[in-house]
């Protein structure tokens, strides 16, 4: 199948008529995107972009040849502007399939919020899951790997009960990550899997940061009028597997880190702070924090870290934060006590944690997001224990920020790449 994007923007396009946000003032030149809208070789139109003519004109395409218009969104939603010479535009039934007499097929998804996904299938075999924007599958799709139902013949909406990942993905990725993390855990979406981001609106910058963050999530992103063959090897972006997040008090650094693993499934998030007796205060900031985490993310509180580093084949691993387990291991060999420390007792026993959770992190044999405090950029401790934390604290990061291939800093809720 030949994919034809004519749009790859959210509904309002990008930049939103009127809106003076940052993003949308940036958003020019190949980052500014239409409406999203699929065209499927050239007879098959999913959606409807601003002026769909002249857009296929631009991109080389025509739409002479369109024999089906079906629309994603909402059944409330704005009234399409129909171009002539193209067919009345239609819904299929969540769950029905529509056969073309150029042999694609196409079945509705049912999705968790109003609205229509299309899973196509080509003559040649190759299958897409197209679903719109900020919505995800209701149910698992057809063929994408859950309990097998009855064979339904060699077409391409054959469901097998081996998981059968699709070739491509086109979904709101910024929007609703759990929604890719869920087709991830469902064997929809595999290691070879083309994720494209569509309805790109102004949440997030155009330029560098849009391809970073849709990169941590292991899709990619392409200008309007871009044509693409479904089932063409491409390279997956490259997913780092070891990746430390710095930055101050209240920067984002966790908000950072946990948007980096929130498109896969079974995450563990690893708390190093503990619990506080009798601090409520504390207990509310834990249970917010929690909240916040998708469902399907389990949760431990611990610093032993290095098990769980250095364990193979498991989900990744979110480590929130290195400075708390600092404040863990300093207390476990006495470092607090100037006696001890100026002995180099404690000072050694130190060390040798934090080589040992240095090498974990050079071995580690997961996936592995760690969160850590910058503190050393302003005034200098009053304390000789607080000096005393200030400095160990940076050769900890600095020793695990050795073994990372990504290395990020938060400063105001920006994350600047420190390396890769």
């Amino acid at each position: 199948m030949e994919l034809t994007l004519l749009g790859t923007g959210a509904p309002a396009g990008l930049p939103r008529p009127g809106c003076p946000c940052a993003a949308c003032a940036t958003a020019v030149g190949a980052d500014a995107r239409a409406a999203t809208a699929l065209l499927v070789d050239g007879v098959l139109l999913l959606d409807l972009t601003p002026g769909p003519a002249l857009a296929a004109a631009r991109a080389g395409r025509t739409l002479h040849g369109v024999r089906q218009v079906l629309l994603s969104h909402p059944h409330d939603g704005p009234a399409p502007e129909i171009p002539a010479g193209l067919p009345a535009p239609a819904r299929v039934p969540d769950g029905r399939e529509l056969a073309l007499l150029d042999g694609h097929r196409v079945r509705a998804v049912a999705l968790d919020s109003p609205g229509t996904g299309y899973e196509v299938g080509g003559p040649d075999g190759e299958r897409l899951l197209y679903l719109p924007p900020g919505a995800g599958p209701a149910s698992l799709p057809v063929g994408s790997g859950g309990p097998a139902g009855p064979d339904r013949g060699a077409g391409p909406l054959r469901r097998t009960a081996t998981p059968v990942p699709y070739a491509l993905v086109l979904m709101d990725v910024l929007g609703r990550p759990d929604a890719l993390a869920r087709l991830r855990a469902a064997g929809a979406v595999g290691p070879t899997t083309d994720v494209l981001a569509v309805h790109i609106d102004h949440d997030v910058p155009p330029g560098p940061e849009l391809h970073r963050r849709l990169a941590a999530a292991g899709a990619r992103t392409v200008p309007d009028g871009t044509t693409l063959v479904v089932g063409d090897y491409r390279a997956v972006p490259d997913l780092p597997r070891r990746t430390l997040v710095l930055g101050g008090a209240r920067s984002g650094k966790s908000a950072e880190a946990e948007r980096r693993l929130a498109a896969f499934p079974e995450v563990l998030y690893v708390a190093t702070g503990g619990a506080r007796e009798g601090d409520a205060e504390w207990a509310a900031r834990v249970a917010a924090h929690r909240e916040s985490r998708p469902a399907s993310w389990r949760t431990a509180e611990t610093c032993d870290l290095v098990p769980l580093l250095t364990e193979p084949d498991a989900p990744p691993v979110l480590i929130d934060c290195l400075s708390l387990w600092l404040t863990d291991a300093m207390d476990a060999v006495g470092a607090w006590d100037d006696d001890r420390w100026r002995s180099g007792e404690a000072r050694r026993a130190l060390a040798e944690r934090v080589d040992a959770l240095a090498a974990a992190f050079r071995s580690a044999g997961r996936t592995v997001v760690a969160v850590s405090n910058e503190v050393g950029s302003g005034v200098v401790p009053a304390t000789a224990s607080g000096r005393r934390f200030r400095d160990e604290l940076g050769r900890l990061n600095a020793a695990v920020a050795a073994e990372c291939e990504h290395v990020l800093l938060v400063v105001a809720g920006t994350a600047l790449p420190l390396r890769g």
